[in-house]
């Protein structure tokens, strides 16, 4: 049996400037590439035409042909990552396995069951960070604690960003001719794992810098393509972090100031796993929610009578995207107007979103729902029309999304403003004084 060393892909679906991937391949021989096809989350998934996961299809192929000119291929797996990696310990003579960290929850269990079952065959499990620029405590407080509000982090963040030197991690051809020899190996199609195409196109990988520079004056209007739609590719990992974060630097403080952001969720969730389902602050978890499935429904299909709320829910519905401030306009009227439970919509984005990331989700619902670290106040309720007047004027956003708008189609709103804004303050008022 030959010996290898396997390197797992995850969240980091690239050859360059990928970490874990780059160190493998200059301090390791025969390294073989693989994909697991997780079917812990898979098998949750209830839409079988999910735009992600044929992303992610798509992108082991693209590898697949990558790796050819090398003459080596990646192997892909389909099932539970314990039941696979103890068969792989078998079919291979298996000298360490490199990878990336992740920090989500359910990914730091499942990684220290496959490094018990590799440590059982003394095999090494060798991890690395990618994903993020710091991770875990390396941007901390004066006493060592990690930061609970946004903006001491990112004043910290970026003080060490600048004096980091960070580069780029790319293999050249030499390094690349580690990689394990192998005609191509099969890769099981769509319909093997359970799914099918999905109609949703995942935006393209591009670094528009024209619109990154002009960023701060234009990321607040839906109505412009005004953000880059990177979150996609920055989630399964298509794009590095490092080169983003660096142009970023280069052209615009505000498109940088957005990646911070998505390092402290990362950050806070990484330090409070309960975050998954339980409010930051516990006092709020006394909230008494209406979670009326009628408005929810309404809510969920763009019927609210609030246009802009509607806009953003459709265009999420055709789309898989939802402009950012819109995100935090149906948010806020989800938990504040209807007093839905928070947990819901982000089920809901968690279903829906092309760009969905478990930390910046629950981040920004707890955001919008006052009930999150450096959340708005509770009684912080935005206003939709003042919301529209302010970021389409013109209402171009909402004539694309709701062309009914404005005829005897369109419904009444389903809720009083004035009327909801006073009773979410009241009820949040007695959750928080008992």
């Amino acid at each position: 049996m030959e010996k290898v060393s396997i390197f797992w892909f995850r969240r980091d679906l690239r050859l360059d400037d990928n970490t874990g991937l780059y160190y493998a391949c200059t301090q390791e021989k025969n390294i073989l590439p693989l994909f697991i096809f997780d079917r812990k989350i898979l098998d949750k998934l209830e839409d079988k035409r999910d735009a992600r996961v044929e992303f992610i299809h798509s992108q082991i192929l693209s590898l697949s042909e990558e790796l050819k000119p090398f003459g080596s291929s990646i192997l892909v797996k389909y099932g539970k990552p314990t039941d696979i990696w103890k068969t792989l310990i078998e079919e291979y003579d298996v000298q360490s396995v490199y990878t990336n960290r992740d920090y989500e929850p359910y990914a730091k269990e499942r990684d220290d069951e496959v490094k018990n079952i590799l440590k059982q065959k003394s095999i090494q499990l060798l991890d690395f960070k990618d994903q993020v620029i710091f991770e875990k405590d390396e941007i901390v407080n004066g006493s060592g604690e990690y930061y609970k509000v946004f903006t001491p982090y990112s004043r910290n963040w970026m003080e060490k960003f600048k004096n980091s030197n960070i580069q780029t991690l790319n293999l050249d051809k030499k390094n690349r001719k580690q990689f394990f020899q192998t005609l191509p190996l099969p890769i099981p199609s769509l319909e093997d794992i359970g799914f099918k195409k999905s109609h949703i196109k995942i935006p393209v990988l591009q670094i528009d810098r024209p619109l990154i520079q002009k960023y701060d004056q234009n990321r607040n209007f839906p109505a412009i393509k005004g953000t880059s739609r990177l979150g996609v590719h920055l989630r399964f990992g298509t794009i590095s972090i490092r080169k983003l974060a660096l142009e970023a630097f280069k052209l615009n403080e505000t498109y940088l100031n957005e990646l911070i952001w998505r390092e402290f969720y990362m950050m806070i969730l990484y330090h409070n796993p309960k975050l998954v389902n339980k409010a930051f602050k516990p006092q709020y978890d006394h909230i008494l929610w209406r979670n009326d499935e009628e408005d929810f429904k309404k809510w969920c299909e763009g019927k609210t009578g609030y246009p802009i709320v509607d806009a953003g829910m459709r265009e999420l519905n055709t789309t898989g995207f939802m402009h950012n401030r819109v995100r935090m306009i149906v948010a806020s009227f989800l938990t504040k107007h209807l007093l839905i439970d928070w947990r819901w919509g982000e089920a809901y984005f968690a279903k829906k979103l092309l760009d969905f990331e478990l930390s910046s989700n629950n981040g920004g619902w707890q955001w919008a729902a006052g009930t999150g670290t450096d959340a708005q106040p509770y009684f912080r309720v935005f206003n939709p029309e003042s919301q529209t007047e302010k970021f389409d004027k013109e209402l171009k956003y909402i004539k694309k999304w709701v062309p009914e708008y404005g005829t005897l189609a369109y419904p009444k709103p389903m809720v009083d403003h004035k009327f909801a804004r006073e009773r979410a303050i009241e009820t949040y008022k007695k959750a928080l004084n008992p």
